[in-house]
């Protein structure tokens, strides 16, 4: 298919049922941490109706395509540069009839089965501001914060919907006390690690609107071994 690139594009394969995105080289490229929550939420039901809040590029998306069953998601992307290149990776990927991109805040109430998000990690006005606006948008609370996407989540999400996030560790106190104020009770935890020598550098959290208070941790996830390479559970995530 004849997808037109704009400058400083590129479109990387996603070493999954052929599957492409089209990033821009000088903006936010997408990271391991959108593939982990692509797999973590891997077992979502195809009849669901999910919403990736904050879609990005669409890579959460994307990737749920091409592990799940799903007859649809949506995508709610805000930035109108990034969401032209969720749209064109989704008709390059012939996913128009499974992704669909929304380029508003369209907040319907209890619609939603399932939410996927890999919101901001930093507070605005903290940690080394990168000069490019696309890259502080996506790394930084600028359009909305932590309290926002929990809130919307909740109320966008049905009873007993699953909400699905990547974050990281050090924020963990401020995002189970959100989910609990906003009735999205935290069910499943995941620490990833760089490798067994290091602290954790991401949360993988699975909770449950109006769900009973049962949090379990599953087994940590370890990104490499000692000598570098990648963990067998890592390439298997990858289909390596």
């Amino acid at each position: 298919m004849d997808i037109k690139l704009k400058e400083n594009e590129r479109i990387d394969d996603l070493g999954i049922k052929n599957l492409k995105i089209i990033q821009n080289k000088e903006g936010f490229c997408f990271g391991i941490d959108a593939v982990l929550l692509s797999n973590f939420a891997q077992n979502i039901k195809k009849d669901s109706k999910v919403l990736d809040l904050g879609t990005g590029t669409g890579i959460i998306s994307i990737l749920l395509c091409g592990k799940t069953q799903l007859k649809k998601i949506t995508g709610i992307e805000v930035q109108e540069e990034v969401y032209d290149m969720a749209c064109r990776s989704a008709k390059l990927n012939n996913l128009e009839d499974r992704f669909e991109i929304i380029n508003e805040n369209i907040f319907e109430n209890n619609c939603f089965d399932v939410i996927v998000t890999n919101p901001p990690y930093k507070k605005q006005n903290t940690g080394v501001i990168n000069e490019d606006k696309k890259k502080i948008i996506s790394r930084h609370e600028i359009l909305a914060d932590l309290e926002g996407f929990i809130k919307i989540s909740s109320k966008m999400l049905k009873d007993k919907g699953e909400f699905y996030m990547v974050h990281r560790p050090e924020r963990m106190v401020d995002i189970f006390s959100l989910m609990r104020k906003y009735k999205i009770e935290p069910k499943e935890v995941r620490l990833v690690f760089s490798n067994e020598k290091n602290p954790p550098k991401m949360v993988l959290i699975k909770g449950v609107r109006n769900g009973g208070q049962y949090l379990k941790f599953r087994e940590n996830l370890y990104i490499y071994n000692e000598d570098g390479s990648y963990t067998d559970e890592i390439l298997k995530i990858y289909g390596i």
